[in-house]
């Protein structure tokens, strides 16, 4: 999910208010700074309440150069819709995710019960995501979140997430080596670390969340949207309610009128 959710999650926010001087000091656009960044980070991590095995995997990380390029050459989300939905292959999403609902409806039926949303929503995230779970992305997720975090951009919208990632290490969800998107999105719906921490459930009831299992993960998602103000029963397309709360995922509204128009064809 490359790009950015549109408004911050309640973590993001106490944060920011906590620390966003420590980012506005310390920021930098090149790779020179960015060790002694994150010896003052590691600070800033541990006054957040990361712990031992969290602040190991940030003196591990490195820059990441691919995150900074992606960063600076988002170019689909200036496609038109036509073009958006050509580009992300909406026709082969929608045929796949009517397949995995035929196959498996009670699934997909007791996470609408549970969270209100419906299958075609989640189905068109996943698909469109992942491709289902077949790439989740090779770039080390604490890596790349950590870059984000110090690159001066928008270090404030990162730093939450970075901190986000880092106790997720603590909490065994993920480690310094796990892999996901450039933008250190992770699992089968691609999470930012901050959400991940905030909205993650385990729904195979193993005793952690699992982004790269994909129950825990529509779970996790289903939770997320519910927790922005989901309605259950009420439509999703452009004008009706739940379309607002598509926003809170992506902030692109390409994405999201390519996701209502998947959804509804699921669906159908």
């Amino acid at each position: 999910m490359p790009r950015l959710p549109a408004c911050l999650t309640a973590l993001a926010t106490a944060f920011i208010l906590s620390s966003g001087a420590v980012s506005a000091q310390s920021c930098g656009n090149t790779s020179a700074g960015f060790n002694s960044w994150k010896q003052a980070f590691a600070q800033t991590a541990s006054r957040a309440g990361v712990g031992q095995r969290g602040l190991q995997a940030l003196a591990q990380a490195q820059y990441a150069t691919g995150t900074i390029a992606a960063d600076r050459n988002q170019k689909s989300f200036r496609y038109s819709l036509e073009k958006f939905m050509q580009v992300r292959g909406a026709d082969t999403i929608v045929a796949q995710g009517r397949k995995r609902l035929a196959r498996n409806p009670e699934y997909y039926a007791t996470l609408e019960r549970l969270y209100g949303v419906p299958a075609g929503i989640l189905l068109s995230l996943h698909g469109m995501e992942t491709a289902f779970g077949g790439f989740m992305g090779d770039s080390r997720v604490v890596s790349a979140i950590t870059t984000l975090a110090y690159d001066c951009r928008r270090s404030d919208f990162f730093i939450p997430h970075a901190i986000g990632a880092l106790k997720l290490v603590d909490q065994g969800s993920i480690t310094s080596d796990t892999r996901g998107a450039k933008h250190g999105e992770l699992g089968h719906t691609q999470f930012l670390p901050g959400n991940a921490l905030t909205y993650g459930v385990d729904a195979t009831g193993d005793g952690k969340v699992d982004f790269y299992n994909m129950t825990d993960a529509l779970a996790s998602t289903a939770n997320f949207l519910r927790a922005k103000g989901w309605r259950p029963g009420q439509g999703y397309q452009p004008g009706q309610y739940n379309f607002s709360v598509i926003e809170q995922w992506n902030s692109a509204t390409v994405y999201q009128q390519a996701i209502a128009i998947m959804a509804a064809r699921i669906d159908q």
